[in-house]
């Protein structure tokens, strides 16, 4: 068990579903490492705004596990886009230093989970960008709102690396919640969404808002929520079932905790 820091409430007036679908579009970024042989290793991640127990603002980077694990130099790259005065964006892409010189991995993992995180200096508009700790889904959200099989949610990512367009935004997609039971998360902690799953999706956000449906005479949330981080394709003998496995949000709390819970230098 860990003790983790109880985050602030969401508003009472919440975002319209609409603008936090944008928000986390732009809180959403590419990952990758290239390989020297024209090849890349691609994946997604996105930020989150942690504060300190202290207070101060902190940027924390949320992803995959295995997509840093499978980027053995210690720099990648993290996929910045710049708003122009015309309106257009461009995409540039920067360094990220994810290992020591030793090669020792500079973030954390989940010591149970496919989940990674680690605090990064983003350019101020990514900063503000980041989403709030209180939109990740806590351990008894899915009961308390009653989300089942049949559920739409929301994912982005970066499909074979794949960008909506030449600016490096992600692509948006849906699928409905395939797996039952959902909960305790301790018993089941990751679910199915039925939606096509492509290298490059992992440790993108899944999310739910308004306008994904939701099945009739249940509880509506009162607020979007991220319900969890994408990390897996399903495949059978080779085969795609266009299945992807989610872990629930909730470990990406308890992982941004250990942040906290790590020694100082």
């Amino acid at each position: 068990m860990f003790a983790i820091q109880i985050p602030p409430e969401p508003p009472s007036q919440p975002a319209p579903a609409w603008d936090l679908t944008l928000g986390l579009i732009n809180a959403t970024v590419q990952l990758d490492q290239p390989d020297g042989n024209g090849q890349r290793t691609v994946g997604t991640g996105f930020l989150v705004e942690a504060p300190r127990p202290d207070g101060t603002p902190r940027t924390v980077l949320v992803t995959a596990a295995h997509v840093l694990e499978r980027m053995p130099e210690a720099e990648a790259r993290i996929g910045w886009r710049v708003a122009l005065p015309d309106g257009s964006w461009r995409f540039t892409p920067e360094p990220l230093r994810i290992r020591e010189a030793d090669l020792t991995p500079v973030w954390t993992r989940h010591p149970e989970r496919d989940v990674a995180v680690m605090e990064i200096v983003a350019p101020e508009t990514f900063a503000r960008a980041a989403i709030p700790l209180g939109w990740l889904a806590g351990p008894d959200a899915f009961d308390t709102w009653q989300v089942g099989p049949g559920d739409e949610l929301l994912s982005l990512g970066f499909p074979r690396g794949l960008s909506a367009n030449r600016a490096g935004f992600p692509i948006l997609r849906v699928g409905r919640i395939a797996s039952w039971p959902l909960t305790p998360i301790s018993a089941f902690p990751t679910f199915l969404l039925d939606f096509p799953v492509f290298a490059g999706n992992s440790g993108g956000p899944v999310f739910w808002t308004p306008t994904a449906r939701k099945r009739p005479d249940t509880v509506l949330p009162p607020h979007p929520f991220i319900a969890g981080v994408l990390v897996q394709e399903v495949l059978v003998a080779g085969e795609r079932l266009e299945i992807g496995v989610v872990t629930h949000a909730d470990y990406v709390r308890e992982a941004i905790a250990l942040l906290d819970a790590a020694p100082g230098p």
